[in-house]
């Protein structure tokens, strides 16, 4: 730990502890305070009534002797109340100056989050340059990074004394380096965490997983293992990679894969795992809506001092059925705990006749509008609690759909996705192409053209 992040540590806690206490320190004072008087009043006047004795805020209930000279009880404004919150717990106004984070970082975009993704392997490659070319010149202004990819490995070096991130590096640029050639471009620097999917972990450690009878680890049909959302030390891993990434300069914490296996309803009664502190008081569903939940909730709270938002990636199918209890995603209860939600609503993930459209992936602006009019109804709800949307849009040609079923993406496809957001009050987005391979020409921004168009007439 640097010296200046060890004062900042010792600050912290000061301000954190006293953050705690007062109102029970207050409260203590103030009834010591009452008692003493009351007590004087008693020996001095010992012919007034009790109610003029204790004063009119001591005479409700409750009761503590004087002292070892003293018989009679002197009554107390109720009982004494105790702060049950934790005494380290972080004030959500933390103090921004305060914060783990690099001094000078990317301030959000005035005109909202425009991004696409990027791989780590790319960050390393000539075609970085090339990404960074494209955001310059378009209105696109930020970059989600791999961090912790599908597979668990950590990809980029932030040089941490941390054994399990060791265990699971295999860097390709150095995280600093990087976030300061996007400081350099203005571009916003989005740090992607893919949590409980994690072949790496999973195979260090099966007891952080989930395994068959026969002790083996249990991977889905393509491989993959996943981690069990139920195991504090998943979540503490995953939070302490996010916690290196905003110290070098990453502005949003972006956590991905944050649900169960797909499925997992079929199977969660013959997989061998823990359910940490949940018991038979409720369903399997429940508790996998709930520690879902609660690990963004966990997380964000441990994000506070480290000054970055927090988004989640999460199926845009979660939204349309409200809650999806097979892999613990509830649209609604991870919303009420992140700065940004970030649904998945490629035209080519919906099926054939949702929102009563045939062939999505052949009508994406449709497909997007349809779908906005839903997640906005949602969001409504949650009124001044609700967070940012900023949803994942394709821009990638999903020929696997099979010949009919799906077009060419370019920049046409992508223009009328971005239309369709901002038709729906929505001006931010993130580009998906695995390959980070994104169409030239598309229009990012609608801003002012009601306006524009309106001049023109």
């Amino acid at each position: 730990m640097t010296h200046k992040k060890l004062i900042g540590s010792l600050v912290s806690f000061l301000i954190l502890s006293s953050a705690s206490l007062p109102a029970l320190a207050q409260e203590e004072s103030d009834q010591a305070e009452e008692n003493t008087e009351a007590v004087q009043d008693q020996e001095t006047d010992g012919q007034e009534d009790q109610e003029d004795q204790a004063g009119s805020k001591n005479e409700e209930d409750g009761g503590e002797e004087a002292g070892d000279d003293q018989d009679q009880e002197v009554e107390l404004d109720g009982p004494l109340r105790i702060n049950e919150d934790p005494i380290l717990a972080i004030p959500k106004n933390f103090p921004p100056e305060l914060s783990y984070g690099p001094d000078e970082v990317v301030a959000y975009p005035e005109d909202g989050v425009k991004g696409i993704y990027v791989t780590g392997p790319t960050t390393a490659e000539a075609s970085f340059q090339n990404l960074i070319d494209m955001v310059n010149s378009t209105d696109l202004n930020s970059m989600v990074i791999d961090v912790k990819e599908d597979y668990g490995q950590v990809v980029l070096d932030f040089d941490s004394d941390s054994q399990a991130i060791q265990n699971a590096s295999n860097p390709f640029s150095d995280a600093e380096e990087l976030v300061e050639t996007l400081k350099e471009n203005d571009i916003y620097p989005i740090a992607r965490i893919v949590v409980f999917k994690d072949t790496v972990l999973a195979e260090e450690r099966p007891d952080l997983s989930f395994t068959q009878a026969d002790g083996t680890l249990w991977k889905n049909g393509r491989g993959e293992a996943f981690v069990n959302p139920y195991e504090q030390e998943v979540w503490d891993y995953n939070i302490e990679i996010a916690k290196a990434a905003a110290e070098v300069g990453f502005r949003d914490i972006q956590f991905d894969y944050v649900r169960f296996p797909e499925g997992f309803e079929n199977r969660d009664e013959e997989l061998q795992y823990s359910r940490g502190k949940y018991d038979d008081s409720t369903t399997n569903s429940e508790q996998r809506i709930d520690t879902v939940k609660s690990f963004v909730e966990h997380a964000r709270n441990e994000l506070i001092p480290y000054n970055v938002d927090v988004s989640v990636d999460i199926f845009g199918y979660a939204a349309a059925i409200q809650e999806a209890p097979g892999i613990g995603q509830s649209f609604q209860g991870i919303s009420e705990h992140v700065d940004t939600i970030s649904a998945m609503i490629y035209p080519s993930h919906w099926g054939p006749g949702n929102f009563g459209i045939e062939k999505p992936d052949l009508e994406p602006y449709n497909t997007i509008d349809e779908y906005m009019k839903l997640e906005n109804a949602l969001l409504g709800e949650l009124g001044s609690d609700a967070p940012q949307s900023r949803p994942w849009i394709q821009d990638f040609t999903a020929s696997y759909l099979g010949a009919g079923n799906y077009k060419e993406y370019g920049a046409q496809e992508v223009t009328d996705q971005v239309k369709a957001l901002h038709d729906n009050g929505v001006d931010e987005f993130l580009l998906w192409d695995a390959s980070n391979n994104y169409s030239q020409g598309a229009t990012y921004s609608f801003e002012g053209q009601a306006e524009n168009e309106s001049q023109a007439e």
